[in-house]
């Protein structure tokens, strides 16, 4: 595999190369980690849930507050509907910013009663509809859209996090425009549109993040070394 250059933009036509390139990182990725079988979550709307929590937290965190939930027994729409807002925030406190998350998971089960929450009847939309509508929902951003998106509707849109931005740049794979939407069209333009990719896909860059391509990289043990201009430096000056 040759060595990652710099891209032009995010807008290019195209290219097999770098579609080539992005495969045979996520083959590499797929070699080292095995399936990671993402979403931990148990049915979508706990999957949407779960998205929301996850912000600026550790998914550990977000698991605490989804098990006080179901203990609770507010684990649905209508349910959370019904819950004084102070007490979801005392739910939901384990994943931090509670009271703003509790006021972005009302504001999700209000929208939801427009669909009598038949989550069905939501995800029936194309994906950049349901993408735009989600992001009309207060306290929904990107990455929590496309996180909705893929993994509780399960169409194809790829979700860009801090880790997946990290990898990418010292791949020296960034768009021009270092844009969330840039580095999204690095693989809406040159992949597949397959939501099963798309969720392998960002699921292996998390865990290589988190493994091996640390805020402080391990790049002697990584297994896209001989890709990364970043990793030949730092071997070169350690």
């Amino acid at each position: 595999m040759a060595p990652l250059g710099r891209l032009e933009t995010s807008k290019t036509v195209p290219s097999r190369a770098l579609g080539h390139t992005l495969m045979e990182i996520y083959r590499r990725l797929l070699e080292r980690y095995g399936p990671q079988g993402w979403w931990p979550g148990d049915g979508p709307f706990e999957t949407m849930v779960g998205a929301i929590l996850a912000q600026n937290t550790a998914w550990r965190n977000v698991e605490r507050a989804l098990t006080n939930l179901k203990a609770a027994g507010v684990l649905s729409p209508g349910a959370l509907r019904s819950l004084p807002e102070e007490e979801l925030a005392r739910l939901v406190r384990p994943s931090g910013y509670f009271l703003t998350k509790a006021r972005k998971l009302k504001a999700l089960v209000a929208h939801l009663a427009r669909y009598g929450d038949d989550l069905a009847a939501m995800f029936r939309q194309d994906t950049r509809a349901l993408r735009e509508e989600l992001l009309g929902i207060w306290g929904i951003g990107d990455e929590t859209a496309d996180a909705i998106v893929l993994y509780a509707a399960g169409l194809p849109s790829f979700v860009i996090d801090s880790y997946t931005r990290r990898i990418l740049d010292r791949l020296g794979l960034m768009p021009e425009r270092r844009t969330y939407a840039g580095y999204q069209a690095l693989f809406h333009d040159h992949l597949t549109r397959d939501a099963l990719l798309y969720n392998e896909y960002h699921a292996l860059l998390d865990r290589h993040a988190k493994a091996t391509c640390r805020k402080t990289p391990l790049c002697s043990r990584c297994c896209l070394l001989e890709t990364c201009p970043t990793g030949a430096r730092v071997l070169a000056s350690s």
